[in-house]
């Protein structure tokens, strides 16, 4: 028997939605950010315009890039105000 209108999920919701930091997308890239601390005033803007929150922090300050989510598309290089993040081509590319 089919399910009444009552059953039935409505379109467009999703129910259980995925997320970036229990999916290692990190191997779909071709280019990574390479960041020079020394030039980084740790604005932050890397970190709040990454779509797969892949910048590490600690104090305040940036630490890392976690690489196992980056998916390289490079908007923290193109945000970045001092232009100390660079793309470069991935090793595994």
């Amino acid at each position: 028997m089919l399910k009444g209108w009552r059953e039935v999920s409505p379109g467009a919701v999703i129910e259980e939605p995925g997320s970036t930091a229990a999916v290692e997308t990190g191997t779909w890239r071709s280019q990574r950010p390479v960041v020079d601390y020394s030039r980084c005033v740790h604005c932050m803007i890397c970190w709040i315009f990454c779509p797969d929150d892949c910048f590490r922090t600690e104090d305040g300050k940036l630490v890392s890039v976690d690489f196992f989510h980056c998916k390289g598309c490079g908007i923290c290089a193109v945000e970045c105000p001092k232009k100390c993040i660079a793309m470069e081509e991935d090793a595994l590319a």
